[in-house]
């Protein structure tokens, strides 16, 4: 599903009217109207207060489900227990991941120098 009919799709569920929301995010309605048709595409500052209106992710937005997050089954059953740590543990968890993905880049800089 594209962004059109994401943005419909959200306002709906949320039972909101064109209007409604154009008044929400602070654009005509106008806008709304073409933002669901296709016709136009709102800035990052527009994404951000649709975001907040419909009390959804940017990400929910602009992305497919399948267009974020990881692909791999394991990782998800890993990312979604690490979901259910504690602040400091999840500190830990990042911190280890971002060395990993550190030594990652710098293997493929090496092997593109």
């Amino acid at each position: 599903m594209a962004f059109p009919e994401r943005l419909a799709a959200l306002r709906k569920q949320r039972k909101l009217s064109q209007r409604a929301l154009a008044e929400a995010v602070g654009v005509h309605v106008t806008q709304v109207q073409r933002y669901e048709a296709g016709a136009g595409q709102p800035t990052l500052d527009v994404i951000r207060r649709l975001a907040l209106s419909l009390s959804v992710s940017a990400d929910v937005l602009i992305f497919n489900p399948d267009e974020r997050g990881p692909q791999d089954d394991d990782l998800k059953l890993i990312f979604e227990a690490v979901d259910r740590f504690t602040p400091e543990e999840k500190t830990t968890a990042k911190t280890v991941l971002q060395g990993l993905v550190l030594q990652h880049q710098a293997r493929r800089w090496a092997k593109a120098s």
